[in-house]
Parts: C-alpha cells; sequence; structure tokens
C-alpha cells in the first residue's frame, strides 16, 4: 500500500511538473503571440500613416501642379498680351507714318521705337536748341503719335513715353573719354528734354497734358548706344539721333505674378 502511495505521490509531482511546464510553454506562447500582434499593429499603423504621407504628398503635388499650370497660363496669356500689343502697335504706327518717314529721314524699329536720323535737320552741332525743320517735324508727328498711344486699344497699357538723346562719342577739344561723355551726357539730356518741352506745349496735344505729365519723359544717353556701321566701327552721323520709344506696363504685371506665386508657395508650406 505504501508503495502504490509512493507511486501515486510520484505521478502526481511528475504531472505537476508537466502542467509547471505546459503553463510556461502556454505563457511563453501567449507572449510571443502579444508580440506578434503588437509588431502586426506596428506595421499596420506604420503602413497606415505611410499611406497618409503619400496621400498628403499627392495632394500637395497635384495643388502645387495646379498653381503651377494657373501662373503659367497667366504668364502665357500676358506674354500673348504684350505681344499682340507690340504687333498691334507696329501696325497702326506704320500705317500712320508709312508716307512721311523717308521724308523725315526716321524709321519705325521692331520694338516701336521711332528715330529720326538726320543729325542736320535736329541740332547745331555742340548746341541743344531745335532747328526750325525739326520743329515742324514735331508738330506733325508728335500730334498723331499720341493719338495713337492714347486711343482706346493702348491707353491702359502705356507706362512711359521716353524721349532719347543720343550722340556719337566726339568732342571738340576734349582730352579724355571722361570728358567727351560727360559732355556729351549734358548735351543729349538737354537735347531730350527741348523735345519733350516743345512737344509738350504744342496746343494740339493741349488736351492730352494731364496724360503727358505723367507719361512723358526726357533721357540722354550720351553715346552709350551708337549705331554701327556694316564694319562694326560707329556711324557717327547716325549715332547723332533723337528717338521715341513706349514702354507698357507687362513688367508691373510679370511683378504681380511673382508676389501672389511668393505668397502661394508660403500658404502652402
Amino acid at each position: 500500500m505504501k508503495d502504490a502511495n509512493s507511486w501515486l505521490g510520484s505521478v502526481s509531482d511528475m504531472m505537476s511538473g508537466l502542467m509547471m511546464i505546459f503553463l510556461l510553454i502556454a505563457v511563453a506562447f501567449m507572449l510571443e503571440v502579444q508580440r506578434d500582434k503588437q509588431r502586426i499593429e506596428k506595421e499596420r499603423q506604420a503602413a497606415v500613416e505611410s499611406a497618409s504621407k503619400a496621400e498628403k504628398a499627392e495632394r500637395e503635388a497635384e495643388q502645387r501642379a495646379s498653381t503651377y499650370l494657373q501662373q503659367g497660363e497667366t504668364i502665357r496669356k500676358i506674354a500673348a498680351t504684350y505681344s499682340d500689343l507690340q504687333i498691334g502697335l507696329y501696325q497702326d504706327l506704320l500705317k500712320e507714318f508709312r508716307d512721311d518717314l523717308t521724308k523725315w529721314n526716321a524709321t519705325l524699329e521692331a520694338d516701336n521705337t521711332v528715330r529720326f536720323n538726320e543729325p542736320e535737320v535736329l541740332f547745331e552741332t555742340g548746341k541743344s536748341a531745335l532747328r526750325d525743320r525739326f520743329k515742324v517735324i514735331l508738330a506733325d508727328f508728335f500730334p498723331r503719335y499720341v493719338g495713337i498711344l492714347t486711343g482706346a486699344k493702348y491707353i491702359g497699357n502705356i507706362e512711359e513715353v521716353r524721349v532719347e538723346g543720343h550722340t556719337s562719342s566726339e568732342w571738340e577739344n576734349a582730352t579724355s573719354i571722361t570728358d567727351r561723355y560727360l559732355n556729351n551726357a549734358r548735351l543729349s539730356q538737354e537735347r531730350a528734354l527741348a523735345v519733350v518741352q516743345y512737344a509738350y506745349l504744342l496746343e494740339s496735344t493741349a488736351n492730352q497734358r494731364d496724360w503727358l505729365t505723367k507719361a512723358l519723359r526726357a533721357n540722354g544717353l550720351s553715346f552709350a548706344r551708337p549705331i554701327l556701321n556694316q564694319q562694326g566701327a560707329e556711324d557717327q552721323g547716325r549715332s547723332r539721333r533723337v528717338e521715341f520709344r513706349v514702354f507698357t506696363k507687362t513688367k508691373e504685371q510679370i511683378l504681380r505674378i511673382i508676389e501672389v506665386s511668393e505668397k502661394q508657395q508660403q500658404e502652402q508650406k
């Protein structure tokens, strides 16, 4: 009986040991399962976050692309408007002055500059007083010129009408390029101002004086932009000239686009 009890006790101890082993195995398995669940959950969250980031990045890229497309379209429209304006103005100026340019010894350049080329008609050498012949030309040219620029087609796009005085690089008795440049700078400015003064005071443009006050400017350029001959040397006769140049408001429009673009970029950050 004793042996039976001893055997039963041994079996009980063995079963207890096995139960402890099974329990430890179960606990280890449960811990492993829990770690797997946590790992899977982290991977799922990371995938969700990654997908969310990818979706956000895609939305931002789409917004930037849309913004760039809008800006590109705006710039394209401005460029087209500028091109149409330049071409239209050239055609209208040519139509108006086609029959006069040759007798005035003047040219209409591709950028719509009207250039008066005959120094013997414009001023006496070294002086800024307008010759009588040039006064007659200006009295004919300027009112018609202003009439085109102040028409409904162009007036809203004109920023400035600049009268430019240009000289050759010569100056009698000058001993250095500094003397030649400064003396010609003064002379070219005086000549440009004399043209502006005469044109501004014409009775035929009296009705446009408010506009001329805002738009008409005088600019002396000395010999900074000489006319060259076929050999690449300065053509001193043709370099002595007066030019009427038109500047439009396209630059302002482009600056506004840049400001809008910078603002949108700041908002997207």
